[in-house]
């Protein structure tokens, strides 16, 4: 029965993270906190363990949805190795301070980042592309499937610092950080969504490598529960992606934001409690 819990996790995880971007780690964390504390299935796991788990399988997540996403020519690989200078510095600070996190202030502050992240998701399908881009100095070009061209871009300085910040909140949490980052990158670059969505897959699986790296030098990993986490996101990260090339994700985002905020106000009251 565990392991079919655990791939459960990791698939649900990786198909929704792959879908909209965002990573996976959302998913996989909460979940593991909470049949850590309300079943027997699982051993007590630390927010710690959670986190480091969760980094290690988005790993994998990110590569899954990636490879699916550079058959369909989506990934901005220039981008998003810039993107990385910002992200894998601030994945490996992240990973610090999360050591630092005792079980109730995670819960607290987690449950606050998963209700912002439910309150972005709700503006991002209102996000309209930023058209005037030729102001900036790292320009790019991007042709469809249909033949329309789009142009966008953005200074280099601004979006190493806005991947730092991502890439601090991936390894603080372990959620991928692709909440921020995918809104900043239509919003403020002007890139289309589905580059933004693919290219936000690419930097976060480059930046969880080195998170989960970290966290691994610290203990933080349980890889019995990665060896069951690991094949479900890999299967969701790849249906994500296919289902993101085929599919409007509107309906899975509502259904998504409404899931968020229950896990977020849950994951305070627990917190608040303890």
């Amino acid at each position: 029965m565990e392991w079919l819990v655990l791939l459960l996790i990791g698939l649900v995880g990786g198909t929704i993270g792959s879908l909209v971007g965002l990573g996976g780690g959302i998913i996989v964390v909460p979940a593991l906190l909470f049949f850590s504390t309300y079943t027997v299935i699982l051993n007590d796991i630390s927010p710690q363990v959670a986190v480091g788990t969760s980094l290690l399988v988005i790993v994998f997540t990110g590569l899954s949805s990636t490879l699916m996403y550079m058959k369909h020519k989506k990934v901005d690989y220039k981008s998003g190795f810039l993107f990385f200078i910002g992200s894998g510095p601030g994945g490996v600070v992240g990973a610090y301070v999360n050591s630092y996190l005792k079980v109730d202030s995670f819960s607290v502050y987690f449950g606050i980042f998963v209700i912002l992240t439910s309150i972005i998701l709700m503006f991002r399908e209102k996000l309209k592309r930023k058209e005037k881009v030729n102001h900036f100095p790292f320009q790019r070009v991007y042709t469809d499937g249909e033949g329309t061209t789009y142009t966008y871009g953005f200074r280099p300085i601004t979006a190493v610092i806005i991947s730092f910040i991502v890439g601090f909140s991936s390894g603080l949490f372990g959620i991928g950080g692709g909440s921020l980052m995918v809104p900043a990158m239509i919003l403020l670059f002007g890139f289309p969504a589905h580059v933004a969505v693919a290219t936000s897959m690419f930097m976060i699986f480059l930046s969880s490598i080195l998170s989960s790296v970290t966290h691994m030098t610290m203990g933080n990993i349980d890889w019995e529960l990665a060896l069951f986490l690991v094949p479900g996101a890999w299967v969701g990260g790849q249906m994500g992606a296919w289902l993101n090339t085929r599919l409007k994700s509107k309906t899975v985002i509502h259904l998504f934001r409404m899931v968020l905020i229950i896990v977020g106000f849950r994951l305070i009251y627990e917190g608040l409690a303890q």
